[in-house]
């Protein structure tokens, strides 16, 4: 009986943390540039003394969904969206590079480049400093250029180069805020290759179908081992009342 019950409970257990997955990926279905977490179950025996007949069940995180999400044009000089793979690299909030698909960029009240999360942009020389100026431009290989305060339109400045970054999605790891790092703790080099695509901005790659139909068979397979709690739990209460017959 007991090891009904120690089943049932470690799978509901870890239903929940399943759950809990899907729920950030749903909730996240609007962020810009937002990669979906992936999980799977496995069964895990517990070590200890004694016959090996207990086995844990243990929902793991397998990485993340790096398939591209569909683009939608905004028109905003400030917004850029990848062409196919690549990375933009910002400032983590521990200092350390990191990386996004989120291109909804700002100025803040310093000069400085961000995105909308408020994470610094890297350029060629460390943060990007915008000065004053009339008007903005991103090129397709990151170069910010704009037109010098008191200047016409046909004078561009170059101001920096935005750090575009391809590095293999398996030496990425995705950290608490969201940002991918290296799993090494090196920064990745620039690639020329890495293209953008002003006024627009990549959305989130969550299906919303399927992490919808993910969460209510979630729902129903904890539903199923909350059940066999229950069974256990009438099971041993009639297993009593025959003894006390007896």
């Amino acid at each position: 009986m007991d090891k009904m019950i120690y089943l049932a409970m470690t799978g509901a257990k870890q239903t929940e943390f399943a759950q809990a997955i899907n729920s950030n990926n749903l909730a996240n279905v609007s962020t810009t540039g937002f990669r979906a977490d992936l999980h799977a179950f496995s069964s895990v025996p517990v070590d200890g003394i004694g016959a090996e007949s207990r086995v844990n069940a243990v929902v793991e995180s397998y990485g993340t969904d790096f398939g591209t999400g569909p683009v939608a044009s905004t028109g905003r000089e400030l917004d850029v969206a990848i062409q196919g793979s690549g990375f933009i690299a910002v400032q983590g909030e521990d200092g350390r590079e990191a990386y996004t698909r989120a291109g909804d960029l700002r100025i803040d009240a310093g000069g400085l480049l961000t995105n909308g999360a408020g994470r610094l942009i890297v350029g060629d020389g460390g943060p990007v400093a915008v000065p004053p100026h009339g008007s903005l431009l991103i090129g397709t290989d990151g170069t910010v250029s704009i037109q010098p305060l008191g200047q016409g339109p046909e004078t561009l400045a170059i101001v920096d180069r935005i750090k575009l970054v391809d590095p293999d999605p398996g030496d990425l790891a995705k950290g608490a805020d969201g940002l991918f790092y290296r799993r090494d703790g090196n920064e990745a080099p620039a690639s020329a290759a890495v293209r953008l695509t002003s006024g627009a901005l990549e959305q989130s790659n969550v299906n919303i179908a399927r992490t919808l139909v993910n969460m209510i068979e979630l729902s129903r397979q904890y539903e199923m081992q909350v059940n066999v709690i229950k069974t256990s739990k009438e099971d041993a209460d009639a297993a009593a009342q025959l003894m006390r017959v007896g």
